[in-house]
């Protein structure tokens, strides 16, 4: 079975700059544009902006 293109796997990396990375998967009909998400980093022991990546 394909998954459905309607909810790809995206990277959220870190805008720290530590290189932590979430992966989640997103719904491209309520998010077209690049996903940001505020998370947990723990190298950076803070909250901090998440942003998609390709």
């Amino acid at each position: 079975m394909a998954r459905n293109e309607l909810r790809p796997i995206v990277k959220l990396r870190s805008t720290a700059g530590t290189g932590y990375t979430y992966v989640t998967r997103k719904n491209r009909r309520n998010d077209p544009d690049r996903l940001v998400l505020r998370k947990f980093d723990p190298i950076a022991r803070r909250h901090v902006d998440f942003r998609e990546e390709r």
